[in-house]
């Protein structure tokens, strides 16, 4: 099943020189892609100059942040951009692959799901990954389910497609990493939220070619799981009701 330029992408940008002109293209390529949101968070080398070249193309929005102020504050700022049906979050390397849009979107497109994770721990083939990063993800997923009450097998994932009107109903304030377990947090917290799983292939690039997330984004990432599932206000999570919101009996 596939729905032509049904798909915001949002593509958080920093220091990615090397891939950013070409994950673009690879994204424009899709038929899927209606819209590409691409927010600059003042990289230090060569970035801006390459984005310079999408600027003021119809399907492209270059917005440049001032000031570094980490993935999650990008994905923010992308967020209230999005006018279509769907809005993902591709990361501007090469880690995830749009190839896997079709299998993301199908729980949204027949009605089964609001959200959706592309996993890569559900017996998907790909590259030998880092053994301690892949622990380390899965001990924060076992976390957060414990939480948050949902059972998923891979919270950390870039990969997460939302109905639009879902997404930008969340009130959203983490400024790095922390903000793929604020999306989790505050979706479980819903309770009528229905989230889908399906695998993803994923391809982990290597420290040295500008991975960036380190053990201080696990230390992060946890102090996130215990503030968005037990000490925040969550009658603040949101915009509207969500019966408002989802069009549908929620009771």
């Amino acid at each position: 099943m596939r729905k032509e330029k049904c798909l915001s992408v949002i593509i958080p940008v920093y220091n990615e020189e090397d891939t950013v002109a070409d994950i673009i293209e690879k994204v424009r390529c899709r038929p899927e892609a209606g819209e590409i949101i691409v927010v600059e968070d003042a990289s230090v080398d060569k970035t801006r100059e390459k984005l310079a070249a999408f600027q003021g193309q119809s399907d492209i929005k270059v917005i440049f942040q001032e000031k570094n102020k980490g993935k999650g504050a990008a994905v923010i700022r992308g967020i209230p951009e999005a006018t279509r049906e769907f809005v993902i979050i591709q990361d501007a390397d090469f880690e995830y692959t749009p190839e896997d849009w079709p299998a993301l979107l199908n729980p949204l497109l027949d009605g089964r799901a609001d959200v959706v994770y592309g996993s890569r721990f559900m017996g998907t083939p790909g590259m030998a990954r880092y053994f301690r990063h892949e622990m380390g993800n899965k001990f924060l997923t076992f976390w957060s389910n414990l939480f948050s009450d949902i059972h998923l097998s891979d919270m950390e994932t870039c990969y997460k497609v939302f109905r639009r009107e879902v997404l930008q109903n969340l009130n959203l304030s983490s400024k790095r990493f922390g903000i793929e377990v604020e999306f989790s947090a505050k979706l479980a917290a819903a309770r009528i939220i229905r989230i889908w799983q399906t695998p993803i292939s994923y391809r982990p690039r290597r420290y040295n070619q500008g991975k960036k997330i380190t053990w201080k984004d696990g230390l992060s990432a946890f102090y996130h799981i215990v503030k968005y599932n037990v000490f925040s206000d969550k009658s603040k999570f949101y915009k509207k009701p969500w019966p408002e919101v989802l069009g549908r009996d929620t009771r």
